[in-house]
């Protein structure tokens, strides 16, 4: 079995690459080929939460496992398997990899459903998690402006300066999140948030809005007012949604979820919805499953004549 560094995953799994790969992932989700497990969580006493996802496509399945506590960080792994065995294939750890397939799904949204062309991005949110949806933006659509915004003035000036080194582009930290989502054409919402961030009536009515801050039910990004304007929401996983999205969850009765504008969005086809149109990312246990075995695989096509591949890829610390 392999064994995966968090730099390893950073070498092997380009962004654009992910694009394409989350592409695959719901085009098989659609015909029934792939599945996903919701995540569950089992909480401590001592505050600490274990949280499990899993997936299954093509010949590989596997689970992702790692713990959270609010004081001391996050820790994540997943695990790889051969789906036709039962063999398992590999261990990663699963930071990265968790980033790279969040923001790839949002790329992969934003291709569906933002109007073509070049286009202004409004961000709220500077941690990692802001700056892989910026990647993926970059990565489907060319970009006139970028405006970023964050509660902390330090940390939007550094955001702002590192993703304009790192994306060749210029990026602007704004000083309210008015200002960053006004003109915007896609929105990003990542933060910690546990009331709405944004208004509705700032969202331009063509806009594109990826909320992926909260994956819990007591945690929102989104006004009700902004759902209530979209004329399209599409869930990575509505059956997912129905316990973590508290975007939808805190905002909508049992009977709203019927509504026809709500979608998984592995059904979206066809051209892009006049209207606002919201992708609600929590996050895929199968979207881990497809970008861990592409690492796998291209750690296979990598390896050096004579030399064992577990000589490579082995626990090292």
């Amino acid at each position: 079995m392999l064994y995966f560094k968090e730099d390893d995953i950073r070498r092997l799994l380009p962004m654009k690459v992910c694009v394409g790969l989350m592409r695959d992932t719901f085009a098989a989700l659609r015909a029934g080929t792939a599945q996903s497990q919701p995540r569950r969580r089992l909480v401590t006493p001592q505050g600490s939460v274990l949280h499990a996802m899993a997936g299954s496509i093509g010949n590989y399945f596997g689970t992702k496992i790692y713990g959270t506590h609010v004081k001391h960080g996050a820790n994540f792994f997943f695990h790889l398997f051969d789906a036709n065995t039962a063999k398992p294939l590999a261990l990663m750890e699963a930071n990265w990899l968790g980033q790279i397939r969040t923001g790839a799904a949002s790329g992969y949204a934003t291709d569906l459903l933002a109007i073509p062309g070049p286009a202004t991005i409004g961000i709220i949110g500077s941690g990692f998690q802001a700056r892989s949806q910026l990647e993926a933006t970059l990565a489907v659509r060319r970009v006139k402006r970028v405006k970023v915004f964050s509660r902390s003035a330090e940390k939007r000036d550094k955001f702002a300066a590192e993703t304009s080194k790192a994306f060749e582009i210029e990026v602007a930290a704004v000083e309210s999140a008015e200002e960053a989502v006004r003109s915007a054409d896609v929105v990003v919402t990542a933060t910690w948030s546990k009331e709405p961030v944004l208004e509705a009536a700032w969202v331009e009515p063509h806009a594109h809005v990826n909320a992926m801050g909260s994956n819990q039910a007591d945690r929102r990004e989104l006004p009700k007012e902004l759902l209530d304007r979209a004329t399209l929401i599409a869930a990575d996983s509505i059956e997912q949604a129905k316990i973590e999205s508290g975007d939808l969850i805190l905002a909508w009765s049992p009977e709203q979820w019927n509504t026809p504008k709500l979608v998984n969005l592995q059904d979206v086809t066809g051209p892009r919805p006049d209207g606002i149109t919201i992708f609600k990312s929590n996050g895929l246990g199968v979207e881990d499953v497809a970008a861990a075995a592409y690492v796998y695989e291209q750690a296979l096509k990598e390896a050096i004549p004579g030399q064992p591949v577990e000589d490579r890829y082995r626990a090292r610390h």
